[in-house]
């Protein structure tokens, strides 16, 4: 979808009808009451034009400038107070919490100078809260309605925006539709990975074969890897970080080498079993070929293509 005004409406639109649909779906197949659905459900249509906002260049360069941190404030607090309108309990810890992230990510490039230690730090600490258990006590509720992944999409956004918007990192190819080149790259890589990462994965005894899962089950994971969670994982590790040692060691290949090793280390804590070394070897290899795919394609795109695909192949056929 280009990359214009009516592009970014068009796609807030679309986006906001099929989270929508599937939203209520899902509350209706897990009998969850409309009384705590419908307000987790609108926080979640609160954030999409945000996350949106970070794949269109021209809408995101409006959020510039020194009412940054107070727009960062207000992403991250507002989805947790529409949920305290449903089943997660207002507590003003939780909500320092929050503000807490915001705060600190918004000011931080406004602070500190621009530096690597600077820069490793404020990826360690993103890291360190989206690893960590930081907004399950805060969107606490019984209910399977994955309210905490507000929380690490607004850390996310923070993250973003404050490195698009205030570090002005290089560009990275950030985009929700690959282009022909990127999906045969990230295709033809995602093939180079079958042959040494599966078999891998099994050996270790890090995966095991299981029967194949729904349709509708591999359908979504494709579609919530390449236009969330591997979108946003390669921004920050192939996008970002690979940039930063490339342009810090004047190493194209050891730049792919740490990130590939620090992209299997932060899978230790993969499935709460740490230290899993075996899922971080395994996502060490992945981290390889993500990585090569970034340089050949010259953006993340392609990159995020790998990384879903091998991901929709482990949900359909394997299992921890």
């Amino acid at each position: 979808m280009a990359k214009t005004p009516g592009g970014f409406r068009a796609a807030l639109l679309i986006g906001w009808v099929l989270l929508g649909v599937a939203g209520m779906e899902y509350a209706r197949a897990k009998a969850i009451p409309a009384s705590a659905a419908l307000p987790v459900l609108a926080a979640f249509l609160f954030l999409y034009p945000f996350y949106l906002v970070t794949g269109f260049p021209t809408e995101r360069e409006r959020f510039s400038g020194a009412s940054l941190p107070a727009l960062l404030l207000a992403i991250t607090v507002t989805p947790y107070l529409i949920c305290c309108a449903g089943p997660v309990a207002f507590e003003w810890s939780g909500l320092a919490q929050l503000a807490a992230v915001a705060l600190a990510l918004s000011l931080w490039y406004l602070v500190l100078p621009t530096a690597p230690v600077t820069d490793a730090a404020f990826l360690a600490l993103v890291v360190w809260i989206s690893l960590g258990r930081y907004f399950e006590p805060v969107y606490r509720t019984p209910l399977r309605l994955y309210a905490a992944e507000l929380g690490r999409i607004s850390l996310f956004l923070c993250a973003a925006l404050c490195l698009m918007l205030q570090r002005r990192v290089h560009e990275t190819g950030f985009g929700f539709i690959p282009s022909r080149k990127e999906w045969r790259i990230g295709f033809l890589h995602y093939l180079y990975f079958l042959p040494l990462g599966i078999p891998a994965a099994l050996a270790l005894r890090a995966m095991h074969v299981t029967h194949l899962v729904p349709v509708w089950v591999i359908a979504g994971t494709f579609a919530g890897y390449l236009w969330g969670l591997a979108l946003a994982e390669e921004f920050l590790f192939r996008g970002v970080l690979q940039q930063w040692i490339e342009d810090w060691t004047w190493n194209q290949r050891a730049a792919l080498v740490l990130t590939s090793l620090l992209f299997g280390a932060a899978h230790l804590w993969f499935a709460g079993a740490f230290p899993n070394w075996r899922m971080a070897l395994v996502a060490t290899i992945l981290g390889w070929f993500c990585g090569r795919a970034r340089n050949q394609a010259g953006g993340i795109r392609a990159s995020v293509v790998t990384h879903t695909l091998v991901v929709t192949t482990w949900r359909a056929f394997l299992t921890v």
